[in-house]
C-alpha cells in the first residue's frame, strides 16, 4: 500500500487530522478508566482508600515515563514501530489487570498501562510539524480535543460498565479495542521521515540541551504541571466522595459526571486560533481563575450536585484554556525538535498530574474532602502565581 508522505508545513489532510483525533482519544482513555473504578476495586479488594488511589497514581507516573523515554523516539524512528509497539503491550498490560485479583499487580499493570497509552503524543507533534503555519494551533487543537473527548468518554464508559457488569470487562473490553486500534493504526499512519541524526543516548541527551536552551519552555512547563496536579486531585478522590452521604453513588454516576466536562473539549476546538489575539499570560490567568472558582464550588457545595456540576465544567475550561495556551505556542520554538519539545513539556506536566494524585490520595486519607480541596486550591494558586510573577 502507497503511504502518503508528510512534508513539513505543507499540510495534513482533514481525514487523516480527525482519525488521529479519535485513535488519540481511544488510547489516552486508558488512563482514565480506574477513576470512577476506584471505589469499586477497593471494595472487591479488601484494600484502604489509598492503595486504590495507587492505581491511578501509578497510571500517571506510568504515563510520565513514557512521555520522557517513548515520545523522543519518533524523532529516531519510524513512528510505526513505536506504535505497534507500544499497541501489542497495551493488549497484554490491560488483560493482565482483567485478569489480576492482587492490588499490588494491578499497580505493576496499571504503570505498563500509563506508559504505553502515551501514544496521543505522537499525533500532536507531528500535527505542528507538518501543518501549514496558519492551521498549526487549530489542528493542534483538534488532536487535543479528539484526546479530551476520550478523557471524558473513559469515565462515563467505565463508570457504567463497572456498575452493571463489573470493573474486569471494562477493561478487557480496553484490551479489545486497543488490539482494533493498533491494526487501524498502522494502517493509517502516513510516512514522516525522522529528523535526529545520532543514537538514542545522543537524542536524550538534546533533552536537557533544549530545557537549557529556552526558559520559557520551562517556565510554561511548570505552570500547566501545577495546573493538572490540581485538576487531577479532583478526578482521584471523587469516587470516595460520591460514595459517602448525601449521595451514595455508584461508579456510573461518578462516570457520569464526566460528561460535564465537554465544555472543555469544546474549548480546546476553538481555543486554539485565539491564543495570538488573547495572549498566553492572559489566558493562563483566565484558566487558573476558573480553576479556583471550581474548588471554591467543590468546597463550599460539597454536598450538592449543582455545585459539582458547575465545578467540574469551570475546572475543565480552566484546564484546557491552560494546557492548550502554553503547548501550542511551544511547538514555534524549534520545530525539527517538535518531538522533543513536548515529550518535555508533557513529561513535566504529567509529573505535576501524579503529584497532584498522589496528594489527593494522602489528603483525603488524613483530612477526607476539605483535605482535597485545600490541596487542590494550593495547587492552582502556585501556578496562577508563576504566571503573576514571570510576567510572560
Amino acid at each position: 500500500m502507497t503511504r502518503t508522505v508528510l512534508e513539513p508545513g505543507a499540510g495534513i489532510p482533514k481525514g487523516l487530522l480527525r482519525a488521529l483525533a479519535v485513535i488519540a482519544g481511544l488510547s489516552v482513555a486508558n488512563l482514565y478508566y480506574n477513576q470512577p473504578l476506584l471505589e469499586l476495586l477497593r471494595t472487591e479488594l479488601h484494600t484502604t482508600t489509598l492503595e486504590a488511589n495507587r492505581i491511578a497514581f501509578y497510571a500517571q507516573t506510568g504515563y510520565a515515563l513514557g512521555l520522557f523515554f517513548v515520545i523522543p523516539l519518533a524523532d529516531l524512528i519510524d513512528r510505526r514501530r513505536i506504535v505497534g509497539g507500544a499497541f501489542a503491550l497495551l493488549v497484554v498490560a490491560l488483560a493482565g489487570i482483567a485478569a489480576s485479583g492482587s492490588i499490588r499487580t494491578i499497580q505493576l499493570f496499571s504503570l505498563a498501562t500509563g506508559v504505553c497509552s502515551v501514544l496521543p503524543h505522537l499525533f500532536i507533534p507531528l500535527a505542528a510539524r507538518y501543518s501549514r503555519p496558519e492551521e498549526r494551533n487549530r489542528n493542534v487543537g483538534i488532536i487535543l480535543s479528539g484526546l479530551l473527548t476520550g478523557i471524558l468518554a473513559s469515565r462515563v464508559v467505565s463508570g457504567a460498565v463497572g456498575e452493571w457488569w463489573g470493573w474486569r470487562t471494562m477493561y478487557g473490553a480496553a484490551a479489545a479495542t486497543m488490539a482494533a486500534a493498533g491494526i487501524a493504526t498502522l494502517r493509517l499512519l502516513p510516512d514522516a521521515r525522522p529528523d535526529f541524526r545520532g543514537g538514542y543516548g545522543a537524542l536524550m541527551g538534546s533533552l536537557w540541551t533544549l530545557v537549557r536552551r529556552y526558559p520559557v519552555l520551562r517556565l510554561y512547563s511548570l505552570r500547566a504541571a501545577l495546573a493538572f496536579a490540581s485538576f487531577l486531585c479532583f478526578w482521584a478522590s471523587l469516587a470516595f466522595r460520591m460514595a459517602e452521604p448525601p449521595f451514595r453513588a455508584g461508579s456510573d454516576v461518578v462516570g457520569a459526571l464526566g460528561l460535564c466536562g465537554i465544555a472543555g473539549a469544546v474549548t480546546a476546538t476553538f481555543a486554539g486560533r485565539w491564543i495570538a489575539r488573547v495572549g498566553v499570560r492572559r489566558f493562563n490567568v483566565h484558566g487558573a481563575a476558573l480553576q479556583l472558582g471550581a474548588w471554591a464550588l467543590f468546597g463550599i457545595g460539597a454536598d450538592s450536585y449543582a455545585a459539582i456540576v458547575a465545578g467540574i465544567v469551570a475546572i475543565d475550561i480552566g484546564m484546557q484554556c491552560i494546557q492548550l495556551s502554553n503547548q501550542a505556542v511551544l511547538f514555534e520554538l524549534e520545530p525539527a525538535a517538535s518531538n522533543r519539545i513536548n515529550t518535555i513539556f508533557m513529561s513535566i506536566f504529567f509529573v505535576g498530574g501524579a503529584c497532584g494524585t498522589f496528594l489527593s490520595g494522602a489528603a483525603w486519607s488524613l483530612c477526607g474532602w476539605t483535605g482535597v480541596v485545600a490541596v487542590g486550591a494550593a495547587l492552582t494558586l502556585a501556578s496562577l502565581g508563576v504566571t503573576i510573577c514571570s510576567k510572560r
